[in-house]
């Protein structure tokens, strides 16, 4: 992409809007809907006030199999068109929500039938938290690498073998299939969305105008270490030692020195930790000292040798593979896009 968005030959932008579909059903998540909603509307006042779009680009629809109003998960009601009011419309995005009420997957038959029917004519077929087992149901997810809400991974590769489930990122592209984490992943899944349509400027300036801390890239965790160390029950035991971890990300955090510090053997320190936390504590380490380092990129101009040793990663060719791998980018291409003072955001 060159400057804010491609080239006008690149990208032939059509005259009429987008139409964006994103479906509901009884005890669908509210934020997975109207969060997406929301973020394609605040994407749609930012371009707008560009001056690069005489007309909004997006036209967003809430869809139910029968229509009316609908009642979310945290019951608020939703109005919504009937899918037979789509018959013959060109649908650009199609979004399929989560939703688990009484702790039971939803994966309506009727919504998955029209998602499997619809899913050749759209441009994209996207899913927020379980709306990735209506479109594992529908037949579109066989043999692609998926997301979804890291409670509910084990359950989907349990259910649709054929499915690569990944539970680490917020959100995953795969060709015209995008799926994303739980809840508030559907927003930065929107913003991505927004952003290879309408370009950077245009996705940082509307996540700017929802007041969102960062416009998460996909690779990024769904795993915040510091929400892990303030919750309680089985994690309390080791908020202390996740503390302790923040403050000495620089200095050799093996399990020996971890488990010392928890003062118990390596062998039960690490059964024990891998039993609450659900991962070992070297993957807690590597996530601590990621998210450490893209703090440090967003926050400081310091060169990328000093965050690489100041961050536990030692030398900056470690640091480098690591983004690579997690985030597909570079240190240096993290922080032009994120760093709110980087030149590219005068």
């Amino acid at each position: 992409m060159t400057g804010d968005r491609q080239d006008a030959t690149d990208q032939a932008w059509p005259a009429h809007r987008r139409l964006v579909v994103m479906l509901s059903y009884r005890g669908a998540n509210l934020l997975d809907v109207t969060g997406p909603v929301q973020a394609f509307e605040t994407a749609n006042r930012q371009a707008l006030a560009s001056g690069e779009w005489a007309a909004a680009p997006y036209e967003t629809i809430v869809a139910s199999e029968a229509g009316g109003p609908v009642l979310t998960g945290a019951g608020v009601a939703i109005a919504t068109v009937p899918l037979a009011a789509l018959d013959g419309r060109p649908i650009d995005t199609l979004i399929a929500p989560g939703g688990s009420p009484d702790g039971q997957i939803v994966a309506e038959p009727a919504l998955s039938h029209w998602i499997a029917r619809q899913a050749g004519q759209a441009r994209r077929v996207c899913s927020v938290c379980t709306g990735t087992f209506l479109l594992a149901e529908a037949g579109l997810l066989e043999g692609l690498r998926v997301t979804t809400h890291w409670r509910w991974a084990q359950r989907l590769q349990a259910m649709y073998p054929g499915v690569r489930v990944d539970a680490e990122p917020i959100f995953i592209q795969e060709g015209a299939i995008w799926t994303s984490a739980g809840v508030t992943a559907g927003i930065d899944l929107a913003l991505a969305l927004a952003e290879a349509d309408l370009g950077h400027r245009i996705a940082l300036a509307a996540a700017r105008d929802m007041v969102m801390f960062i416009k998460r890239p996909g690779g990024q965790s769904q795993f915040s270490v510091p929400l892990l160390a303030q919750q309680g029950s089985g994690l309390a035991q080791f908020a202390e030692l996740h503390a302790w971890m923040a403050a000495h990300l620089h200095e050799d955090l093996r399990v020996e020195r971890l488990a010392e510090q928890a003062g118990m053997t390596p062998r039960t320190f690490a059964r024990a930790y891998a039993a609450a936390v659900g991962r070992t504590p070297a993957k807690t380490v590597e996530c601590m000292r990621f998210e450490a380092a893209c703090r440090a990129l967003e926050a400081s101009p310091a060169p990328l040798k000093r965050i690489a040793a100041d961050t536990g990663h030692g030398t900056e060719q470690n640091l480098r593979r690591l983004f690579l791998r997690r985030l597909r980018v570079t240190p240096q291409q993290y922080r032009a896009r994120f760093a709110p003072n980087h030149p590219m955001h005068a």
